[in-house]
């Protein structure tokens, strides 16, 4: 069996639409989601966001289990230009299977190969990326990998990360990091959205071209994995 995990349904949603058989399943006091591609069976899990919640549900995730690969899937943001809104980034540092196993994937678009950086926060500074990027060699940011890394490392699982870039520094958030996703409830506080925007009327374009974009990587991260889920 292999596993995947992504942070949040938003963006397993694409990809989970396109499990055979899927039926959820409860164990360890976490919900996971079961389902195949072709004839492989598949059981995925959403972390949460952020390194407390992402510990204990890939913790309880892996307990007594043993799966054959471990996939850490969803979205990123670019530290600098060169990787552009809907690439596919293939994080080298935390991937421990084969990395040329993924070059002959039938995916439509080209998988870059460099080092993730795992980090506490949402980053909406342009200066704040650059500066991550000079001092890390990284060059793309998300919140979970690394504790999923330790955990599979911890388990003897081999691991591959696949993430898609939904923001760059030329293409930031439509509003605050705190106002698009509250960590400590792990949602978006829906009354703290609707405010600022109706306080930032200008700012609503910018959300209507982020949802856009969000739904395209989406679908370019889906059409990703199971080219490679296909391949394996």
């Amino acid at each position: 069996m292999i596993a995947v995990t992504f942070a949040l349904p938003a963006e397993s949603s694409e990809f989970l639409s396109r499990l055979r058989n899927s039926s959820r399943a409860d164990r360890n006091d976490i919900t996971t989601i079961c389902g195949k591609i072709g004839d492989r069976q598949l059981e995925v899990l959403h972390t949460g966001i952020g390194e407390k919640v992402c510990r204990e549900r890939i913790g309880k995730f892996l307990q007594d289990q043993q799966f054959e690969l471990l996939i850490s899937s969803g979205f990123a943001g670019a530290l600098n230009d060169e990787l552009q809104v809907g690439d596919l980034l293939l994080a080298k540092n935390f991937s421990t299977i084969e990395l040329n196993a993924t070059r002959s994937s039938p995916s439509t678009l080209p998988i870059h190969m460099a080092d993730l950086l795992t980090v506490p926060t949402l980053i909406d500074s342009s200066d704040e990326r650059s500066k991550l990027a000079r001092t890390s060699g990284a060059v793309a940011v998300d919140m979970e990998t690394e504790f999923i890394a330790r955990a599979c490392a911890a388990n003897a699982i081999p691991l591959l990360s696949l993430r898609v870039i939904t923001d760059t520094p030329r293409k930031l958030f439509p509003a605050p990091a705190h106002v698009l996703f509250d960590i400590a409830k792990q949602r978006t506080d829906l009354p703290k959205l609707a405010t600022f925007f109706l306080t930032h009327p200008n700012r609503v374009p910018r959300l209507i071209q982020f949802a856009r974009r969000i739904a395209n990587a989406r679908k370019i991260l889906a059409n990703a994995l199971v080219a490679i889920l296909r391949e394996f």
